[in-house]
Formats: C-alpha cells, sequence, structure tokens
C-alpha cells in the first residue's frame, strides 16, 4: 500500500456565464492560478435548457494551453480559422493543442430531450512547448477502453492507465491522467498517482467519501455486511456530492469509497511545470510581454504560425 493522499481543499463550482452566454460552472480558474499547475481551468457546462447554451462560444483565439472537451450529453461542432471542423459526440473527447496559437469556434447542441453537458479543461504549456504547432486528437467513444473494476463499477480510460490498460491520449507533455470513474454503493476504488503529481477529482453524480477512514485494503480485509447502515460507514467523514471539486494533497494513492449512492466522477492528474503564469483570457503565456505580443499579432492578423490538420 502506498501513501494514501488525504483531501487538501473541496471547492463547490460557481456559476458564471462564457462564450456569447453560456450558463455553466466554473469549478476552478484565472483566480487559482497556479495553485493546481499543470491545469488552470475546469467548467462544467451542463443544461437541458436549450436557451443556456445554444449562443455557444464564437471565433476566439487560444495560444499556449490545451484544452480537453468530454461531451457526457449533445454534441459540440467545432471549427477554426485554417479550415478544420468536426462534431464531440457524446462519449468523445476532443484534446486540443492550441500551441503558437488558433482561432476557434465551439457550438453546443442538445440531444433529443434538450440535454447538454460537457466539460473543459484546460492544461497549461511548458514555456518550449508554448509555441509548437497546434493540433487536434479527436477520440470516438469506441476508442476510450472502459475498465470493469471487480465490485461492478467501471473506469473510462481517455488519458492514463488502470489495471494496465491505457487510454487513447499518449504522449502528453505533463503526464496527465484523465479518467471518468463509475462506482457502486458500498465500494471502494484504489488508484496509483504519482507523488509529486497534482490531483483532483470532480464529482459528476452521487456521493462519497474521498479521504476514508479505512483503506481500501482495509475494507477487503473487514468487508461491509449486506444490510449494513452505509451512511454511518465512515463516522464523521464528509460525504461530498456532485458538483463539487476535491483536491488531494501530495501521496501516492487514493481512496474513494461510497456510502447508500453510487458515484461518478472524473479523476485528473499531471505532473507541475512550475513555471510563471500570464494569463488573459484564452492565451495563457510565460510573461506579460509575451502576453502583449499574442495580442497584438491578433489584431494584426499575424497570430497564426502553422497551419494545422
Amino acid at each position: 500500500m502506498g501513501t494514501i493522499r488525504r483531501i487538501d481543499q473541496v471547492w463547490k463550482s460557481q456559476p458564471t456565464l462564457e462564450g456569447a452566454g453560456v450558463h455553466l460552472r466554473r469549478a476552478f480558474g484565472n483566480r487559482h492560478a497556479p495553485q493546481l499547475d499543470p491545469f488552470l481551468l475546469l467548467d462544467d457546462f451542463h443544461s437541458d435548457n436549450p436557451e443556456h447554451y445554444r449562443k455557444g462560444f464564437p471565433w476566439h483565439p487560444h495560444r499556449g494551453i490545451e484544452t480537453i472537451t468530454y461531451m457526457l450529453h449533445g454534441e459540440v461542432e467545432h471549427g477554426d480559422s485554417l479550415g478544420n471542423q468536426g462534431v464531440i459526440h457524446p462519449g468523445e473527447v476532443q484534446w486540443m493543442t492550441a500551441g503558437s496559437g488558433i482561432i476557434h469556434q465551439e457550438m453546443p447542441t442538445g440531444d433529443s430531450l434538450g440535454r447538454m453537458w460537457g466539460l473543459q479543461l484546460w492544461a497549461n504549456l511548458p514555456a518550449a512547448y508554448k509555441m509548437m504547432a497546434p493540433r487536434y486528437r479527436d477520440v470516438r467513444s469506441e476508442q476510450i477502453p472502459e475498465v470493469s473494476l471487480s465490485d461492478g463499477g467501471r473506469v473510462r480510460v481517455v488519458c492514463g492507465e488502470v489495471n494496465g490498460v491505457r487510454g487513447p491520449v499518449q504522449d502528453v507533455v505533463v503526464d496527465p491522467q484523465y479518467l471518468d470513474v463509475s462506482l457502486l454503493p458500498g465500494t471502494c476504488f484504489a488508484h496509483h498517482i504519482p507523488a509529486g503529481y497534482t490531483a483532483f477529482a470532480y464529482v459528476l453524480e452521487g456521493a462519497g467519501y474521498f479521504s476514508p477512514e479505512r483503506t481500501c485494503e482495509e475494507r477487503e480485509q473487514k468487508p461491509v455486511l449486506p444490510g449494513a447502515d452505509l451512511s454511518q460507514e465512515e463516522g464523521q467523514e464528509e460525504l461530498i456530492d456532485a458538483e463539487n471539486l476535491v483536491i488531494f494533497g501530495d501521496g501516492d494513492e487514493i481512496n474513494v469509497a461510497t456510502g447508500v449512492q453510487g458515484l461518478r466522477f472524473l479523476l485528473v492528474s499531471g505532473k507541475p511545470i512550475g513555471e510563471p503564469v500570464a494569463w488573459y483570457g484564452p492565451i495563457v503565456m510565460n510573461t506579460q510581454e509575451e502576453l502583449q505580443t499574442a495580442f497584438d499579432e491578433y489584431r494584426r492578423g499575424t497570430f497564426l504560425k502553422h497551419q494545422t490538420g
């Protein structure tokens, strides 16, 4: 058994407006940088009211970052100024490396019931990679492996590794893990994360204990009996429910347990970059001078440095 990571902080995601008026919840963003280095922002856009998302995210630039979009319901049509276009469907991921610069738009549409639910994570790029050529990695749902856990839970592995199964997104500079974890009531999930890496979980559905009094190994030795009162199983621990961000302290293993409810959460980790962050709007560089250059180039029409495709 490794050193168990305990909860450092819990943040409730906050409602905000972005793009042309998209209602979303922000788990963390600009004011938290660089606390979650190498990650910059996590948005949860989740609504069954088309008026809350139909205006979308019209044309805007990015430089110096990667954006990771994961759709659960509905779709996002995207296109860029160089002619690339496509649709992110439910269960799919787009891992876009903006690098030296790209201008694009993202327009969400709901499903047949009007539901639209997606998440966008921003990851920073080290200085040596900020001006790299932009690239897209569009990952179809069937390309994302799903690992079945022994107690009936499951993990979709976008990036990283679970039980020897690797996700399709590889060779990313900050060595990230991006997992979609679903657990049944009364179960436990243990997972290795390298010591020194930033790690957080964002609760999508249900509720769970992210710093259980008993480790998963101890639970296997003394399992919960059928009919036990799971609501009392964790004593005075905090039960954390949907739309909360759990930031883990250091260690090399996380243990997550459930009570009477099931639980679904994103688990994300990555290697900190440890460089200065200069950030304004959709552009993230290392210095204010680099930031000013980016916006000057955007105004002059010289922002794009590479062709994508």
